[in-house]
């Protein structure tokens, strides 16, 4: 079975921003080499409807590949949940939601270039503790750079 790389918002963004470009562009080769099973939600495509042209283009041309999930009442409660432990304030809730998101759909790993919110050690401990302490799986959280080859031929 492939992996299913589930991907929030900032991975598009990443693809058209010099810093994150180069892996982003990798992780999407992956994807159209069918290496790896894109993951993408409802919540990820409502985020991309003011978005720029560019990105709304690139994310319409990877859509009819991905494996469409929806967001559900289950995943806003567990996301609301991981805020009232206090893994993060508030204002992240729609970090949390595609963290619930990933894990109700068994995701094999989230990709994100957000380094405050969701690729942080502490915030990944987090959110797998409440998890584990709510009868859900953990989840591999990493960014593009985990999830490219670099090897060099």
């Amino acid at each position: 079975m492939k992996p299913r790389i589930y991907i929030d918002t900032s991975i598009i963004g990443g693809y058209f921003d010099e810093i994150f470009e180069r892996e982003t562009m990798l992780l999407f080769e992956r994807f159209e080499r069918e290496e790896v099973v894109l993951v993408m939600s409802e919540l990820l495509v409502s985020e991309a409807v003011g978005a720029p042209e560019s990105v709304r283009r690139l994310l319409e041309l990877h859509m009819y590949k991905a494996e469409y999930v929806k967001n559900s009442d289950e995943a806003k409660a567990l996301a609301q949940k991981y805020i009232d432990e206090k893994v993060v304030g508030a204002t992240s809730f729609d970090d949390c939601n595609h963290i619930a998101i990933a894990t109700i759909c068994h995701a094999s790993v989230l990709a994100s270039w957000n380094f405050k919110h969701i690729v942080n050690l502490q915030r990944i401990q987090g959110y797998n503790a409440v998890n584990l302490k709510n009868g859900y799986p953990t989840l591999e959280i990493r960014s593009p750079k985990d999830l490219i080859s670099h090897e060099t031929n």
